[in-house]
């Protein structure tokens, strides 16, 4: 029996992310990273070098001046992937769209374009924005609620992969000869009618060598989850524990299958913070002093308004209970999020004060030790079907080479990481399926192409 292979993917966030507001105070790190290409390309390079299968960029719309320093002047992320598409060969490129605040045909168009400028490594992270304050940037005075902004999602993922099977893999012959470019046969509309969106088609591009795109999902609401067993070729979540891990692994499993889906088909990789010391002790020393210099108490008790809706915190008793009341902002906002902490703040009678002091205590990550503890907790979770790969936080520099030079070799001796890559596209080096072209498939079949989630029109034959 093969071994399964430990999934790779690096977050890149360089002036520090949520809750690392200082990261960018790092010598290493210029202080304009988050819009300087050559920081990208460097750590694009060395990911892959590393044999990493991706590199992930994430996004949001809105900000405020309490926003995170990467958040507050960063990259547009296709803009920024092509760029890395043409400076690397092999690593998968992964951004984040919304569904709520983009067009299909237009996202579909961009991440196909993508997808070939990089020859088959583009994924797409589906997110329905937490940033209630988004709506506004866009035309509406408030942001669409929970079961909208998810069913507008679903809606939204089966007209872009519709709209990328426009074309069939063969449907270009470009016969010189017979003055043949297109056959017709292999062109398809998609005349949808839809209960948030139109689209007619088809696309005008063709696909690429690996079918469609990888679709990546993060959400944890029970909503979240749904989506993402339904739709998602990759999961992003969050794993404080391995038993946190397992289940969320299992219930993301058992979902899949629900829906008549191969659960082999979908990777999960959480996003884990690594420290690497000399000995376990060192790196708990690292972990707890880079946690200690992102600690600002006034800073965090204004961050804390951004599950909830960037409600303002400043206002109340900071030794009075915590502001329940607060709950109501984040129903349009980061609710499964704001909610864990008024819970943890009500389960514990904790002020307000409390509450922020909670969050921002130092907290043991799992994957903190030397190389080969860190080796041995990352295998004991790949064996235990906690995770299917990791989404590594690349902060401080210094952490992640230790990482890459420590920690994967150890890994790549016990068979747990590849040696070097073996497929040319990122469905390939994540195992996953090519994805077929519904009509090839209908066709291959002798049945209609299924009709997408919420059409009030089937799909057309042939244009």
């Amino acid at each position: 029996m093969t071994r399964r292979q430990l999934k790779l993917g690096a977050v890149l966030t360089p002036t520090g992310g949520p809750g690392h507001p200082y990261t960018w105070l790092d010598p290493e790190i210029p202080g304009d990273a988050s819009v300087d290409i050559d920081w990208y390309i460097e750590y694009a390079r060395l990911a892959e070098q590393a044999r990493f299968d991706l590199v992930f960029i994430v996004d949001s719309q809105f900000i405020t001046p309490d926003s995170p320093p990467h958040y507050l002047n960063r990259l547009e992320p296709l803009t920024l992937l092509s760029a890395l598409a043409v400076a690397t060969e092999h690593i998968g490129l992964v951004g984040t769209l919304t569904t709520s605040f983009n067009q299909p045909f237009n996202l579909a168009r961009r991440f196909a374009s993508l997808d070939l400028i990089s020859r088959g490594r583009a994924g797409w992270n589906v997110v329905t924005s937490g940033d209630s304050g988004t709506a506004g940037n866009y035309s509406l005075e408030e942001h669409y609620d929970y079961a909208t902004r998810y069913g507008r999602a679903l809606e939204h993922v089966e007209v872009v992969k519709a709209l990328w099977d426009s074309y069939e893999d063969d449907a270009f012959p470009r016969d010189r000869d017979a003055r043949r470019f297109l056959d017709a046969d292999k062109l398809h509309t998609l005349d949808h009618r839809g209960e948030h969106f139109s689209v007619v088609g088809p696309l005008n591009i063709e696909r690429s060598r690996q079918g469609q795109p990888v679709i990546f999902q993060a959400g944890d609401s029970d909503q979240g989850r749904d989506l993402g067993a339904r739709i998602a070729d990759g999961i992003f979540t969050h794993a404080p524990s391995f038993e946190a891990g397992a289940a969320f692994y299992a219930d993301i499993k058992n979902r899949a299958a629900a829906y008549g889906r191969a659960p082999e088909d979908i990777v999960i990789l959480p996003g884990v913070t690594v420290t690497v010391g000399d000995t376990d002790a060192d790196a708990r020393e690292i972990e707890r002093t880079t946690q200690l210099a992102d600690n600002d108490f006034g800073r965090s008790l204004r961050e804390l308004g951004r599950p909830f809706g960037w409600h303002d915190f400043q206002q109340y008793d900071l030794d009075a209970p915590f502001p329940t009341e607060a709950l109501q902002h984040a129903e349009r906002s980061f609710y499964t999020q704001a909610k864990k902490i008024t819970d943890l703040a009500v389960g514990r009678g904790l002020t307000l004060r409390q509450t922020v002091e909670a969050l921002n205590a130092p907290k043991t990550s799992p994957f903190t030790g030397s190389a080969e503890t860190v080796a041995n907790e990352l295998q004991r979770w790949l064996d235990g079907h906690a995770l299917d790969g990791i989404n590594i936080h690349i902060g401080h520099p210094a952490q992640f080479r230790r990482f890459v030079d420590e920690v994967l070799p150890i890994l790549r001796e016990r068979g747990v990481v590849r040696e070097d890559y073996e497929q040319d596209t990122l469905r390939g080096n994540l195992g996953l399926p090519f994805a077929e072209n519904r009509y090839t498939r209908a066709r291959r079949e002798g049945i209609d192409p299924a009709p997408l989630p919420g059409t009030t029109a089937s799909l057309s034959a042939s244009v």
